[in-house]
């Protein structure tokens, strides 16, 4: 207990101090846009921001991933706002928790060994270009100086870690936050700042039961939202916690990472905040900042509010260019560009894959969708892949009035239509024997094609013989096969 207690919250001390200090300096312009979006306001998004960094630092089943108010949820508010209201949404956000909650009891964590690598490098790159495209309203119609300091600050993140001693020391977004917001106030440079961005609060949060009639009618409006909040929040937070597994090459507990969402988001709807998920964004830098053990996350947002309450005055000085550095920065740490260098190498269904997620999900902003279609994707270029897997070969005997098919492969409904034809019905014969000892009947439609040739065959007038089904295929042959029962042609055959 102790032990683990160490690895996961004091094995890394220094740099999870460091890592979650910048973590929360980008935290604050990304939750300010966020609420703007969904139609709330800034303390909104900043509230919830910090309350499920805290939370999730408890409960969470990833170590060092940064959870808050995210973009992709507050898509999904934007209606429900305008339409209802803020009390519904907070309602609508602690109803998001509970269905998230349930989804850890359930394990649906557990379904992430159904996606694909090709789907997580999609949604890995389509982030990347959106982390992008969010930073291009900040370097439109703007002065010089804004360019001049964007570029300063990606030369200074990339080019300060090569400083002897020092480099390796302080995490260099932080160096480049603190040092071109000291330019821009030495020089007194007419700059868009994050005090631009929106009102800060100047209070803590506090306890706010969500002021709703409590009846079957704010249920019916209300659930739709969580049910979408609930899914597309869970399957940012899963897809992060894949690649923040993959960064750290550690494991994370996926069912309990549900859990803690859900905890989390039912923790800032008490508080006045929206719900929120994983931050893949935040995570990256957190992770390239040093970040690794629940402490990262938990500093995160604390020093969050800290900075809000405290050095607002400072804060709000720091200019918008150093922090869309940061993200740029992010954004191609992010890309997997080897899935760029690898297209002419993979095979082609791997690439379209790959490629319509990241259409799908830039297209839509909406990464449910677009991971949804690559799962979708991806399983029918797997299905159609095993169904080629199937063959069925024959011998016949000396008088030439008995022949032995033998099947080999998966038989299900990609390779159902190829079993079937790959027998001759009107070849005359006096018995067949289907050997089946290599095959494997996955499902009814499996079931339905095997019917059909037996039936078939003895249409024709020969005896069929079926041997050879494995415990398995014999179990769902029986269950659902009819070609042993009465009337089994007609019933089959469709009465013909």
């Amino acid at each position: 207990m102790f032990k683990t207690i160490q690895n996961q919250w004091f094995s890394n001390i220094r740099g999870d101090l460091l890592a979650g200090i910048v973590v929360a300096l980008a935290l604050i312009p990304e939750a300010i846009a966020f609420s703007i979006i969904a139609g709330v306001d800034p303390k909104i998004g900043l509230y919830a921001s910090f309350c499920i960094a805290v939370i999730i630092a408890f409960t969470g089943g990833r170590p060092g991933m940064i959870s808050a108010a995210t973009g992709a949820m507050a898509l999904l508010m934007v209606t429900l706002v305008r339409d209802h209201g803020l009390e519904y949404l907070l309602a609508a956000t602690l109803l998001t928790g509970v269905l998230q909650i349930g989804a850890g009891y359930l394990k649906l964590g557990s379904l992430m060994r159904f996606v694909s690598r090709s789907v997580v490098t999609g949604f890995v790159n389509a982030l990347a270009i959106l982390i992008f495209m969010a930073q291009l309203p900040e370097l439109t119609n703007v002065t010089w100086h804004v360019y001049a300091m964007t570029a300063a600050g990606l030369g200074i993140i990339y080019l300060f870690p090569y400083v002897p001693v020092i480099g390796k020391m302080l995490p260099s977004p932080l160096v480049c936050i603190i040092s071109l917001t000291i330019v821009a106030i030495f020089w007194n440079i007419d700059i868009r700042t994050v005090g631009d961005m929106g009102q800060l609060p100047d209070t803590l949060p506090i306890f706010l039961w969500p002021d709703v009639p409590l009846n079957l009618e704010t249920l019916a409006i209300i659930f739709p939202y969580s049910a979408g909040l609930a899914v597309v929040g869970l399957l940012e937070s899963l897809m992060t916690a894949t690649i923040v597994d993959d960064l750290t090459d550690t494991p994370s507990d996926k069912n309990r990472e549900c859990k803690g969402q859900g905890i989390a988001n039912i923790g800032a709807g008490l508080m006045g905040g929206m719900a929120g998920c994983a931050m893949i964004g935040q995570s990256v830098i957190n992770v390239k900042s040093g970040g690794r053990t629940r402490l990262s996350t938990l500093v995160a947002g604390i020093f969050l509010m800290v900075l809000i309450l405290v050095l607002d005055e400072w804060l709000k000085q720091i200019p918008m260019a150093a922090l869309v550095a940061v993200m740029i920065m992010v954004s191609i740490g992010t890309f997997s560009w080897d899935s760029i260098r690898n297209l002419k190498k993979h095979p082609l269904s791997t690439n379209i894959v790959m490629v319509t997620t990241v259409v799908v999900v830039v297209a839509t902003h909406n990464l449910a969708i677009g991971v949804g279609v690559g799962v979708l994707l991806a399983a029918m270029f797997f299905a159609n892949k095993i169904g080629h897997f199937m063959s069925v070969t024959s011998t016949i005997d000396e008088s030439g009035s008995e022949r032995r098919y033998q099947v080999i492969g998966q038989v299900f409904f990609s390779s159902a239509d190829k079993f079937i034809d790959s027998f001759d019905f009107k070849e005359a014969l006096d018995k067949v024997t289907i050997d089946l000892t290599k095959a494997h009947f996955w499902d009814i439609t499996a079931v339905g094609a095997l019917d059909k040739v037996v039936i078939k065959f003895r249409r024709e007038g020969a005896e069929v013989e079926v041997q050879g089904l494995n415990e398995a295929s014999a179990t769902i042959v029986d269950r659902f096969g009819v070609h042993d029962k009465p009337d089994a042609a007609d019933s089959i055959m469709g009465g013909h």
